[in-house]
C-alpha cells in the first residue's frame, strides 16, 4: 500500500516504510508505477496541519506595529 505525501516530492511505502523519490530509473518508483497500473489507487495525503493561531504580539510584529504605535493610532 502506498499513500502520497502532503507538499512533497515523495510517495510513502507504507508496507516498507519507505520514501521513494518519483524518477524514472528507480526500481522502487518503477514498482509503484506498476501497482497503479493494476488499478490500485494511493491512499491520500494527510491534510496540511492547521497553523497555530498567532498571539496579539506576533500580529503586530507582522503588521510592523509597536504597543505604543498602536495605542497611538488608536488614539490611547
Amino acid at each position: 500500500m502506498y499513500a502520497l505525501v502532503y507538499n512533497s516530492n515523495f510517495i510513502h511505502h507504507l508496507k516498507d516504510n519507505i520514501y521513494i523519490s518519483p524518477e524514472p530509473g528507480v526500481p522502487e518508483y518503477d514498482e509503484y508505477l506498476k501497482w497503479v497500473e493494476e488499478g490500485n489507487t494511493p491512499l491520500p495525503p494527510d491534510p496540511e496541519p492547521e497553523p497555530e493561531p498567532l498571539t496579539a504580539q506576533q500580529k503586530l510584529e507582522a503588521a510592523g506595529l509597536s504597543i505604543e504605535e498602536l495605542k497611538e493610532l488608536l488614539g490611547l
